[in-house]
């Protein structure tokens, strides 16, 4: 990420998506190169171990975060994919509802529930 309030791969606090697409996306006047994870305590690179599959080991900083999450919404990339059953099972254990979907409805859905004030967060696969 770059610009003057962020460390390297994280930025502290919420801030709506203002662009994605071309491989990043752009959120508080910075850009950022890659998929990122968005959750109460700020916006970090993320990127899953295997790319096009989604695990549990994905997701352990939005666990962490559980408290302060209600929804979590998943950008899959170009095109919406369902979500494994043990993920689902892992999300509902935690008490977040997950839905996945494309990563241009994920980031749209993300910033008119975060201007709700809503506890959202998103976990969003770059495109292209």
């Amino acid at each position: 990420m770059t610009g003057a309030a962020a460390s390297p791969g994280f930025f502290p606090g919420r801030a709506p998506i203002e662009a994605y697409g071309n491989g990043g996306f752009r959120f508080a006047g910075m850009g950022h190169r890659g998929s990122i994870l968005c959750l109460p305590s700020g916006i970090r690179a993320w990127e899953p171990a295997t790319p096009g599959v989604l695990s549990e080991g994905d997701f352990v900083a939005a666990i962490a975060e559980a408290g302060g999450i209600e929804v979590l919404l998943i950008g899959t990339g170009e095109r919406p994919m369902p979500l494994a059953p043990e993920l689902r099972e892992m999300f509902r254990r935690h008490a977040i509802v997950a839905d996945a979907m494309a990563t241009g409805a994920a980031a749209r859905t993300y910033n008119v529930l975060l201007g709700e004030g809503r506890a959202v967060a998103a976990a969003m696969v770059a495109v292209p």
